[in-house]
């Protein structure tokens, strides 16, 4: 994440020992144009300082132990008071240009602060945050623009009382990292805005939600397409308006088909009503026109979608019971007749397979295996990752890092989102309303959901050889407002995700639509 640097503090020397090293460190004896001892391996437990590196703050609190990532040894922070310590290493002879940092860290959470820093490299200070893990290890990136040949591996903790990191296996290579897609759902906005739902920025005045959105540096939406919906909205002429709104503000364009009436998911893959009792023959010409015609009327007026999804978390497969996962031939034969449309409305457009359940290892290779062994032909891989429903941080990278080298594909985050409080607006029960439900680490607050996409975001942008390409929240305007309920058939319906906008209750921008910056 990245944070300017506050000059003042800069200058300023510390004021008293404990606090983080903020002034330029002195070259220390270790300076040296590579990484030393990145792997903590040098010394063994004990060790005042690791080789190696320095310490600034409580220096008590930093210290080498057993239980390493890779080796034998690791790097902790922890004490049992509060502390400020930061473990640094001085690099000096660096030829400019792109670098990144490379670690695996763990952390028990609850700092006011955890986080790796590349700075005093010739440019703004680049940070990435400790995700929370007390248990499996997670690999953080952070890049930087060296232009003063040198640059300094900071590992800081401004941490309260029995609050613990571990970071072990860093490395400082040439290269770079960030994500190209920070993107929404915002499907739900034109019912919304139809039955009065009120979008404001951050000091209440009221606007168009896409630009407030497009001001926090939100840069992709996506939009879901149902055949004939019982409500009349996400449908082909809603989102062609919408498609039009999206394009205006400069933003990229993704068409999220569910071949459905209603929500399609792992649980529910109902044929559109249209198309009951059509042949399996019918069915796959059934897709091609209705994707076709979606896709080229977007063309057509100047709003061609940039990626498409042929199916929407379709683990158990779609248009039920014909293409199911028990007969994968089938679901091929559909699949291909998706890709097969995007293709002849715009060969450039990328075709997603999006399944749910993120940290679903062996699920998701079971699944791209058999797409794959059976010919499917898709661009790019989507997943779902919701960390209350999905496994862990460290289940999900592992799934996500999987999935973009065993099929040589970009990956995405194609829904997640973190409720920013439990309690209801409306009379509907959230769908998360108790802490008990939450990811450990992350509270039902501003900053717990600000944190989460954050974190979520790190591990998108560690995905090896730039495979990872980003995040899309899910229904980031869905507010609760009376008639833009769950069910297209209720009007009565509510909505159990409005603590999990990225609007208010107020109908305020929340501030945690600052990780639409995340780089």
């Amino acid at each position: 994440m990245f944070h300017p640097r506050r000059t003042l503090r800069t200058l300023l020397l510390p004021l008293a020992a404990g606090l983080a090293l903020t002034a330029l460190p002195a070259t220390s004896a270790h300076a040296a144009s590579t990484l030393t001892n990145g792997g903590f391996e040098a010394d063994g437990a004990g060790a005042a300082a690791p080789s190696g590196w320095s310490e600034y703050g409580s220096t008590g609190a930093s210290f080498v132990e057993a239980g390493g990532h890779g080796g034998s040894y690791r790097l902790s922070h922890w004490a049992s008071s509060a502390y400020k310590v930061e473990t640094y290493q001085y690099l000096s002879g660096l030829t400019n240009g792109a670098y990144k940092l490379t670690a695996w860290v763990r952390s028990g959470g609850g700092q006011n602060s955890a986080y790796i820093a590349l700075k005093n490299c010739g440019g703004a200070e680049q940070r990435t945050d400790l995700p929370v893990s007390a248990s499996g290890w997670i690999r953080i990136v952070v890049p930087v623009n060296v232009t003063n040949n040198q640059c300094t591996i900071s590992v800081n903790s401004d941490a309260n009382a029995g609050n613990w990191i571990n970071v072990d296996d860093l490395t400082f290579t040439s290269g770079t990292s960030g994500t190209s897609i920070k993107g929404a759902d915002i499907s739900s906005l034109p019912k919304s805005e139809a039955k009065g739902g009120v979008y404001r920025n951050s000091s209440g005045t009221s606007g168009d939600a896409l630009a407030i959105l497009k001001s926090s540096g939100m840069n992709y939406a996506r939009l879901k397409v149902w055949v004939n919906p019982a409500d009349g909205y996400n449908n082909k002429a809603h989102v062609l308006a919408l498609a039009k709104r999206v394009k205006a503000q400069g933003m990229k364009l993704l068409v999220d088909f569910h071949y459905s009436d209603f929500w399609a998911d792992p649980g529910r893959q109902d044929k559109p009503a249209a198309w009951a009792g059509h042949s399996y023959s019918q069915l796959r010409t059934d897709v091609y026109n209705h994707t076709y015609d979606v896709l080229s009327a977007l063309k057509t007026q100047g709003t061609t979608a940039d990626m498409v999804q042929v199916g929407n978390e379709i683990n158990g497969g779609m248009l039920w019971n014909e293409g199911s996962t028990s007969n994968w031939t089938q679901l091929a034969g559909l699949l291909n007749s998706g890709y097969d449309a995007v293709k002849a409305v715009n060969s450039s457009t990328t075709v997603a397979l999006h399944l749910a359940k993120g940290g679903d290892l062996a699920g998701t290779r079971w699944w791209f295996d058999s797409a794959r062994s059976n010919g499917v032909k898709f661009d790019a891989i989507g997943l779902s990752y919701y960390g209350y429903w999905h496994g862990t941080l460290a289940d999900f990278q592992t799934t996500l890092d999987d999935a973009a080298s065993r099929y040589g594909k970009p990956v995405f985050v194609a829904e997640t989102a973190y409720p920013f409080r439990l309690d209801s607006e409306d009379s509907h029960e959230n769908i998360i309303d108790t802490s008990a439900e939450l990811v450990s680490g992350y509270p039902a607050s501003v900053a717990g959901q600000t944190r989460w996409m954050n974190d979520v975001a790190s591990i998108v942008e560690a995905v090896p050889n730039g495979r990872g390409l980003g995040i899309f929240y899910w229904e980031a305007t869905w507010t609760a407002v009376n008639g833009n309920g769950w069910d297209p058939t209720d009007p009565s319906s509510g909505n159990g995700w409005e603590n999990q906008a990225l609007f208010g209750y107020d109908d305020r921008a929340l501030s945690s639509m600052s990780w639409f910056r995340h780089r």
